[in-house]
């Protein structure tokens, strides 16, 4: 395998959101030949076709996007459906001619909120994928409650199985990279 450079885009806006801090473990605890860099996404203003000029923000993400070799995704859900800053980055990205900041590449999904973990949330993004041409791990799944005891007072991560899953689910997509980067 060879070294992976990530890109973590993290739906959420929040400071103390579960969906970063489970990004944040991942970048914390990624396997050797794995980089991990997290977007900011507070400044992306929203997709306008009338904006003649990309604000900083943007041209940051799409200068992270361009670097890296594979997404991978912190997913909220809201309302049944995923986060208006993760798709928002997304129609930035997808802009560019011929979509040559996403297609071909690999991608994988991770995400922390109410009842069914973001599972909702993750399949809009799955479809949204189809689209945008990514090519997404099929498993390990990492869906967390985020109110559970899986993070501890402070907000950090202490469940060992999602732990282990990260972990595995940066593996998977490792080796998905590979085999799409031929």
């Amino acid at each position: 395998m060879s070294d992976l450079h990530i890109l973590a885009i993290c739906g959420s806006l929040r400071a103390q959101s579960r969906n970063l801090t489970l990004l944040k473990y991942a970048q914390a605890n990624a396997p050797q030949g794995i980089q991990i860099e997290i977007a900011d996404l507070s400044e992306v203003p929203f997709y306008n076709a009338d904006i003649a000029e990309k604000p900083v923000a943007v041209q940051q993400l799409l200068a992270q996007c361009s670097k890296a070799d594979a997404l991978l995704f912190g997913c909220p859900e809201y309302n049944y459906s995923l986060a208006p800053a993760l798709k928002n980055a997304l129609d930035w990205a997808s802009r560019e001619p011929d979509n040559k900041l996403l297609a071909g590449k690999a991608a994988a999904i991770m995400g922390a909120g109410g009842g069914m973990g973001t599972s909702r949330a993750q399949y809009h993004l799955r479809q949204v994928g189809v689209f945008l041409d990514l090519h997404f791990v099929n498993k390990p799944e990492v869906f967390a409650n985020a109110f559970s005891p899986s993070f501890d007072a402070n907000g950090n991560l202490v469940d060992e199985k999602l732990q282990a899953l990260i972990v595995q689910q940066l593996l998977a997509l490792q080796q998905l990279s590979d085999k799409v980067r031929g």
